[in-house]
């Protein structure tokens, strides 16, 4: 039920917030320019169906080809973040082997 409210309430009031923005001259010719190039828009695409399909699927393309190499930048970061995260055990690893190399060299 509250559900409900919110909803309406988020409709009424974005309805009043534009009717109070249509007060400015300047944003009305603005909405009104909009309006008319997105009809314009609108009325071609309908008669050139073909033109719309071709530019949704460059769209998609472009989409898909901007995930591929987001994928396979993340696989690189994720590689070089695990190489760093070996990089103390390695230097660890050196530090005792020079720790027991000059005790060995001492005891002689």
């Amino acid at each position: 039920m509250s559900g409900n409210k919110l909803c309406k309430g988020v409709v009424i009031g974005a309805l009043v917030g534009a009717a109070v923005s249509m007060f400015d001259e300047e944003t009305r010719e603005e909405t009104l320019k909009k309006v008319k190039k997105a009809k314009h828009s609108v009325v071609y695409y309908a008669k050139n169906r073909e033109e719309l399909q071709i530019l949704v699927r460059e769209q998609i393309e472009k989409m898909q080809k901007l995930y591929e190499d987001t994928k396979e930048n993340v696989n690189f970061i994720m590689e070089k973040l695990d190489e760093v995260k070996e990089i103390p055990g390695a230097v660890q690893e050196i530090v005792q082997d020079t720790k027991e190399a000059f005790s060995s060299k001492e005891q002689k």
